[in-house]
């Protein structure tokens, strides 16, 4: 019995052919994107995505977050609170550091008072004991010599007594200097160091006060809540990402102008931008042009490459109804008056 051969289906070559035009027609769309225009829109069509300023808000300190005070979505005022970590870390340092500038302050006002009258008095009958005893001692002294010159007392003796009447000496200069010490007061050095460690204990004691305050996140302007990426409980490290807001009055345009249109677009020109999803056209305004291009490396500024350099632009949407408009919509954007600058000739 002879067997024919088996033959592969014809299936698999339907699925080639139709993964190829699958390709050629993400090739199509990619040129399309990447010359900056479409089909059904002109020529020289701008590309890219709504955008609002985007205000990220981090965490002053790794503490816990206690509460949400309000919700993604809600609209809110500048300096509105908006989310709470716990404080109780930081106001425990403020109080000790509030506590030792108190123990400063003290010890200054004493520096600049002066030691008390008692204190000086009390000195005063310190040397004054010191005296009478020198006197005792040069008396002794004399004796001593008295009875060394008639043979009735050793040498050792005498050199004794001369030492008693030195040390005793000594002690009336000691008692006097301390005399001295305490009537002339604090050393004004003294005062500049109490000075100084005050003024750094204050100036800590501020900065802890301001991380106090900001434990409370607060919308440093107006907008919209678009993210709240913590939730009660979560301990944030320092500088985390707690909050994110998108503010400003409009949304603007972040769009991609081709090398080949480039030489023709200026600051100040007027554009009606598209987003999608959204029948009408907003007039818009070219507010920034990046002076450095994207996309094409900078090595490569010549030839077919640079056909597709793009250079990245805002418009800045005008009117009320632009402020309905979401972030992250794609648009595209045509000259006003439906002028396109000629094409470059290549």
């Amino acid at each position: 019995m002879t067997s024919s051969p088996i033959r592969a289906p014809a299936r698999p070559r339907t699925h080639a052919k139709a993964a190829a035009r699958s390709r050629l027609a993400a090739l199509s769309l990619f040129a399309l994107a990447a010359g900056g225009c479409e089909p059904d829109r002109g020529e020289h069509a701008l590309l890219g995505t709504l955008e609002w300023d985007r205000v990220e808000l981090t965490a002053e300190a790794s503490e816990p977050v206690r509460e949400w005070l309000v919700r993604e979505g809600d609209t809110v005022v500048a300096d509105q609170p908006l989310l709470q970590l716990d404080a109780r870390r930081t106001q425990a340092d403020v109080a000790a550091l509030t506590g030792e500038l108190a123990r400063l302050d003290a010890v200054l006002v004493e520096q600049k008072s002066g030691p008390r009258r008692e204190v000086i008095l009390e000195a005063e009958a310190r040397a004054s004991r010191a005296t009478s005893m020198r006197v005792n001692a040069e008396q002794d002294l004399a004796r001593a010599k008295a009875m060394r010159e008639r043979g009735l007392m050793p040498k050792a003796d005498l050199d004794r007594a001369e030492a008693q009447a030195r040390a005793a000496q000594a002690d009336v200069a000691a008692a006097q200097a301390a005399v001295s010490e305490l009537r002339n007061g604090t050393r004004p050095e003294q005062i500049a160091q109490t000075e100084a460690a005050r003024a750094s204990a204050s100036a800590r004691l501020d900065g802890l006060r301001v991380t106090l305050e900001r434990l409370t996140v607060r919308a440093p302007r107006a907008g919209r809540v678009d993210s709240l990426p913590m939730k009660p409980g979560d301990q944030p490290a320092r500088g985390a990402t707690v909050a994110v807001l998108l503010a400003g009055e409009r949304p603007y345009a972040r769009v991609y102008v081709p090398e080949r249109v480039r030489k023709d677009t200026r600051e100040g020109d007027r554009y009606l931008v598209r987003a999608t999803g959204y029948p009408e056209a907003y007039p818009a305004r070219l507010r920034h042009i990046e002076s450095q291009p994207t996309f094409t490396p900078y090595y490569a500024l010549t030839g077919d490459d640079a056909s597709r350099l793009t250079y990245l632009a805002e418009l800045e949407l005008e009117g009320d109804e632009a402020r309905r408009l979401p972030a992250g919509l794609p648009v595209q954007a045509e000259r006003a008056g439906g002028a396109s600058p000629p094409a470059t000739a290549r």
